[in-house]
């Protein structure tokens, strides 16, 4: 891999999944380093500048070594979503390839790399007046009963979604407000997307689940050391929206919880690291049944693993 022609390089995408704390980023660092490569982001939650340790964003010293895309480039007051993701990431990938580097794409969240490379349906902007409403809705009946309405409006989204989810209720309620038509409607017959082109290289991390579960436990008390406390206490001070998805992040709520004084401090750690390991256990599960062909690491990063699958 370290020796591709210079010509064909860039047209060359890496596409680096798996759970939480098996090593993707130190492979992309290693990969990016050895073939001249661009790393960028494919966290939804790493996006945000406001949260850098429990998001496990790369560091600055690893930043300075290879050039990083799409990390901590939004505020929490900007609305992402899987598919303003991809329109960042087909632009860094472009100017990858005005450079002549290869793109390696690098994170955990499942649907960003579906829509990547399936595509996915384009549904029209939602009014600001339906987001209000969907949220007043929300305020009012609560999720189970918001759950509900969305049952009669829409019972193919409503059989996909949890009925506790509700930022995803919420959504779909939104798109029936401001459209009139139900957001499985739009999945079936809108235009879809079209899928990444390009030589895509795959590559999921799969280590054991005793591995990972150790790996997740280390990684959070070293977060704590980094300072986590102190960036929670900073997060939850902003005006956010409760349902705001980076208060979703692993220990923020627990953290929360210590600073509010409604719990202690190693409750806090354990509940999180309990919430990181079913996370990973969740995310490993998706990718193997979603991800598709691809490039297996049953182990966690290394350098003997790099050696012996890239050199």
């Amino acid at each position: 891999m370290g020796n591709q022609n210079k010509s064909d390089k860039s047209l060359d995408i890496y596409i680096i999944a798996g759970p939480t704390a098996s090593g993707k980023s130190s492979l992309a660092l290693r990969l990016a380093s050895d073939i001249g490569g661009v790393i960028i982001n494919a966290d939804s939650m790493q996006v945000y500048k406001e949260l850098s340790i429990l998001t496990a964003r790369p560091s600055e010293e690893d930043e300075a070594l290879v050039p990083h895309k799409l990390y901590g480039t939004m505020s929490v007051a900007e609305k992402n979503s899987a598919v303003k993701w991809r329109e960042m990431a087909l632009a860094e990938i472009n100017n990858a390839r005005k450079l002549n580097k290869t793109s390696i794409l690098v994170g955990g969240t499942g649907l960003y790399f579906k829509t990547l490379l399936e595509g996915l349906a384009q549904i029209p902007p939602i009014s600001p007046q339906a987001s209000v409403e969907a949220k007043a809705l929300l305020e009012e009946l609560g999720v189970e009963n918001m759950y509900k309405k969305l049952v009669k409006i829409d019972p193919k989204i409503a059989s996909k979604i949890s009925q506790n989810d509700s930022q995803r209720i919420s959504r779909a309620i939104e798109v029936f407000i401001s459209t009139g038509i139900p957001l499985s409607e739009w999945h079936e017959s809108a235009k879809l997307l079209p899928p990444l082109g390009g030589n895509v290289k795959k590559i999921l991390f799969d280590p054991p689940r005793e591995v990972l579960y150790r790996a997740c436990d280390q990684r959070f008390e070293l977060m704590l050391e980094k300072g986590a406390l102190e960036e929670v206490d900073k997060l939850i001070r902003l005006p956010l929206d409760p349902s705001h998805p980076i208060l979703k992040v692993l220990g923020v709520r627990e953290l929360a919880l210590f600073l509010k004084g409604e719990i202690g401090f190693d409750l806090a750690k354990k509940r999180s690291q309990q919430a990181t390991r079913r996370y990973a256990k969740r995310q490993s599960t998706w990718f193997r049944n979603q991800f598709g062909k691809s490039k297996r690491l049953s182990a966690q990063y290394s350098e003997s693993l790099y050696r012996k699958n890239f050199s």
